[in-house]
């Protein structure tokens, strides 16, 4: 597991908790791996996913750090959404 990951998984069960009830998501991080969000909680792994958000490991570090917003993110084409946008938006409020 890379250390992008690692760090990530750590400040995602931070913001995130016990799990993530409204379905599954997954961050891909370009060149670094993947995690899965859901009701068990943050975990690396890529699994099929209800969405899956696709970004460079800056951008993901940025968002992570409340520094860029996932929605701009998004808007100016740094962060890719392929699935269920609902769930997107609800997984960006958590991660606000």
């Amino acid at each position: 597991m890379s250390d992008v990951i690692r760090t990530a998984l750590d400040a995602l069960k931070t913001r995130i908790g016990d799990g993530f009830t409204d379905g599954t998501a997954k961050f891909v991080i370009e060149d670094a791996g993947a995690i899965l969000i859901d009701g068990a909680g943050v975990r690396a792994g890529d699994e099929p996913a209800d969405v899956t958000l696709t970004a460079s490991v800056d951008t993901f570090e940025q968002i992570l750090a409340g520094d860029l917003d996932p929605t701009t993110a998004f808007m100016s084409g740094r962060l890719g959404i392929d699935g269920d946008m609902g769930l997107a938006m609800k997984l960006g409020s958590a991660l606000g």
